[in-house]
């Protein structure tokens, strides 16, 4: 049996190699999600949701092998960001910031596939958010992208390099969500050494003349 793996499938999403600021096309994807807002502690109602997600994720991969035998790594999580102001990112104001978490699915994972491994999740595990999980469609389009090397908390100066440079110089604007994919385990995984995709859907607003 051959298991899917989004970070092999779209390596342009989850495997970039440019340290600074380009844009890639990000297609439509199906993934698990669950919102909240405030503080991302692993001790709070983030740390909450992100265990709710991964036990749908988990039973969902087992009931796709056991069912349709389709077999899948579960791939890492992801998080859509936005606030009011867009510079409380850059100032790192996180009491302000809102955010959805996100675990991609194979595009043969179904609406009821999703809700029957939430009640089974639910049921084995017994942790409320688990019923705050749903199962949505993304498709962001044409996104400036940038591998992130390094702490969260050293993301501020690369955020306001997008903010208030590249934007500006590529004639383009921001159209949804801040988008981070996390490819280290935070909690095993030296700061300084962590790796973060960090994604802003865009357009254009003027043709490009550099």
């Amino acid at each position: 049996m051959t298991r899917y793996d989004v970070k092999r499938e779209l390596k342009q999403c989850y495997a970039p190699k440019n340290t600074d600021w380009a844009l890639v096309e990000v297609p439509a994807q199906r993934f698990l999600a669950v919102e909240g807002s405030g503080v991302p502690s692993f001790d709070a109602d983030y740390g909450r949701a992100v265990e709710a997600l991964y036990a749908v994720a988990y039973t969902l991969k087992f009931t796709s092998r056991r069912e349709l035998d389709r077999d899948f790594v579960v791939g890492p999580l992801e998080g859509l960001w936005w606030a009011e102001d867009p510079e409380v990112f850059v100032t790192r104001d996180k009491d302000a910031w809102s955010w959805r978490m996100l675990i991609s699915q194979p595009d043969w994972i179904t609406g009821d596939l999703v809700e029957e491994a939430r009640q089974a999740a639910l049921a084995k595990k017994g942790l409320p958010a688990i019923a705050d999980v749903r199962h949505e469609t993304l498709h962001e389009g044409t996104s400036a992208q940038v591998l992130h090397v390094g702490s969260y908390d050293d993301e501020g100066p690369v955020l306001a390099r997008l903010h208030h440079e590249y934007l500006a110089a590529h004639g383009l604007c921001m159209t949804g969500h801040h988008h981070e994919v996390y490819l280290s385990d935070p909690r095993r995984t030296d700061p300084a050494r962590l790796r973060t995709v960090l994604r802003q859907p865009v357009r254009a607003v003027r043709p490009h003349r550099g």
